[in-house]
């Protein structure tokens, strides 16, 4: 049985990884094929594209990439089709997932949406499209089911989000305590290279400004989706360097967080880690989306799910150091912020876990339907 699986991202990989290994337990003769990276690679999927390779930061750089795009879909649909595959999971990446899913729809390949395209803050007509193409669609943030129902999307199945299933056996049981010694601050600046450029070396002068009036440490958590010479030029400047399977390691170490927005900002809320927010883009992306976009809401993860601003958001010219450094010293310094916000982000894992229905035995059960 045939399978195909896009997860064009690291943060589509982790999702993918909530449910895939069960899948296979499931049902072995199951195979997987597709776009991902090295650890669904490592779970026996065949990666057709690496995930490496098609994440884009920012509409420019999606904008240079669309003669790959085009090439890789028109492959995709060819290689599916040749297979005989009878089922797609398409994981978040909305721009390429939602045209690919068209031309699945035509070639009568059941697709199930994994992660719900945020039509809520990009393009409200997607909504129409999504209730054409695809067979299921699972949304993960608590209002998405209603949002998409009742705009004629037929089968919206919430789930727990795939951060909670895949974390909850490693969440704190108690609330993170004010720092008594030393703040050890932990830097997430992202997960493509263009993106960890552009932050990690704000986060290290927010730092330095941070040590000349308080007792730090700095720990960074490298994704391996990122060169490593982008790392390498700032490795004397940092105590503890950890890998991206060892994020729980990190998050447990840590007592605040510089992150970068994007699924980690819920992982650390979700380990009730008070954490500052960044979000910088280019001059023409910031121009881009500002016509593109109506939506005015919380752009960080972990505060769209509370639908509260738990974590300050500082965007384009206020994720700058001193800002940073400025918003950071103002936490730190005050015990009572702190714990306000340890609090907050202790709540998270109540919010996240929706109605329990294991994703893995759905996705199996049509899975098996399909090749009847």
């Amino acid at each position: 049985m045939q399978c195909l699986l896009i997860a064009g991202e690291k943060s589509g990989e982790d999702h993918a990884l909530s449910f895939v290994p069960q899948i296979k337990e499931i049902l072995p003769n199951v195979h997987f094929f597709g776009v991902g990276g090295d650890n669904l690679k490592s779970n026996g999927m065949e990666i057709l594209y690496h995930l490496k390779d098609f994440s884009s930061w920012g509409v420019s750089d999606v904008i240079s990439k669309i003669p790959f795009y085009k090439k890789a879909l028109n492959h995709l649909v060819a290689e599916t089709c040749n297979r005989n595959c009878k089922v797609a999971i398409l994981i978040d990446f909305q721009s390429f997932n939602m045209k690919l899913a068209k031309e699945l729809k035509k070639n009568n390949i059941k697709v199930l949406y994994y992660v719900a395209p945020q039509a809520w803050v990009w393009k409200s007509g997607r909504v129409k499209v999504l209730a054409k193409t695809i067979h299921t669609l699972f949304t993960i943030i608590p209002f998405e089911q209603k949002w998409f129902k009742e705009r004629g999307v037929p089968n919206v199945l919430g789930v727990s989000h795939p951060v909670y299933l895949q974390y909850k056996n490693q969440i704190p049981q108690e609330v993170k305590k004010y720092p008594q010694d030393s703040f050890r601050i932990l830097l997430l600046p992202g997960s493509r290279n263009s993106e960890v450029s552009h932050n990690l070396d704000e986060m290290i002068l927010a730092c330095k400004m941070l040590r000349r009036e308080k007792k730090i440490e700095i720990g960074i958590v490298e994704s391996s989706s990122v060169s490593p010479a982008i790392y390498e030029l700032y490795k004397n400047k940092i105590d503890r360097i950890y890998r991206d399977d060892q994020l729980v390691d990190a998050l447990k170490w840590a007592n605040s967080a510089f992150a970068a927005s994007g699924t980690v900002t819920l992982t650390c809320a979700l380990f009730g880690l008070p954490t500052i927010v960044m979000y910088r883009v280019g001059v023409m992306n910031e121009i881009l989306f500002k016509m593109l976009i109506k939506y005015r809401g919380p752009f960080s993860l972990a505060n769209i799910v509370h639908n509260e601003i738990i974590f300050p958001e500082m965007i384009q010219e206020e994720a700058r150091a001193f800002w940073l450094y400025s918003k950071m010293f103002e936490i730190i310094s005050s015990p009572n912020i702190y714990t306000q916000m340890a609090q907050k982000a202790f709540k998270t894992k109540d919010i996240l876990q929706q109605n329990g229905m294991n994703p893995a035995q759905y996705i199996s059960d049509e899975i098996k339907s399909a090749y009847r």
